[in-house]
Formats: C-alpha cells, sequence, structure tokens
C-alpha cells in the first residue's frame, strides 16, 4: 500500500467503524479518507448515540489530518449536523438517486 501512494494513489477506508475497520489500519496504513458508514449516519441528529460516533470518526479523521465522507446521507438534518460536525463530503440521495450514465453526465454538465 506504501507502494501505491508513492504512485500517486490514494486510499480510503469504506464503512468506516463497521466490519473489519480497525483502528490499527489507521496507523498501519497510508490512508487520507475515512467513510462514515450509513448505519451511524441514517438516524442523526435524532440519535444521541449516533451523533456521538460519528462525531468522534470526524473527530479522530481531523486530528489524523484525512478527510471524512459520510455515506447515506438522506436529509437537510444530517446535512446540517455533519457540516457542523467538520466532515468535509457527503453521499446519499439528498445529493441524488442512483443514475445511468448519459443522466450522470447530464447532472455533471448541469
Amino acid at each position: 500500500m506504501h507502494e501505491l501512494e508513492a504512485l500517486g494513489v490514494h486510499l480510503a477506508i469504506d464503512d468506516f467503524g463497521t466490519g473489519y475497520s480497525s483502528l490499527s489500519a489507521l496507523k498501519s496504513f497510508p490512508v487520507r479518507r475515512l467513510k462514515i458508514d450509513r448505519s451511524f449516519v441514517q438516524d442523526i441528529p435524532g440519535d444521541a448515540d449516533d451523533r456521538a460516533i460519528t462525531g468522534a470518526i470526524i473527530s479522530l479523521a481531523q486530528k489524523l489530518q484525512m478527510q471524512v465522507i459520510a455515506e447515506g446521507v438522506e436529509t437537510q438534518a444530517q446535512v446540517d449536523f455533519l457540516a457542523a460536525s467538520g466532515c468535509d463530503d457527503i453521499q446519499g440521495y439528498f445529493i441524488s438517486r442512483p443514475v445511468a450514465a448519459a443522466a450522470f453526465v447530464s447532472f455533471l454538465a448541469g
């Protein structure tokens, strides 16, 4: 992975906080971005535990000079919370539902 980084490839950890993602990976690998799993995003801002976990992931990433993207963002309230917490990017139905390639090109040209 360090050789890939030397070639200019940037690595991200997807679905951070679930499955096989680990804090030790942040120390071991040249990761530049964390992607917060949608399971932590779907109930914010209403769920205090999800707010705490999401905020902690964002804070950790910032301290490690990583960018953060939250997946599964669907509401303005989620966008507001994530922006106030310092999340760099969002992904989800709030931006767009899945579209065909031709529609995506039109979306970009928008």
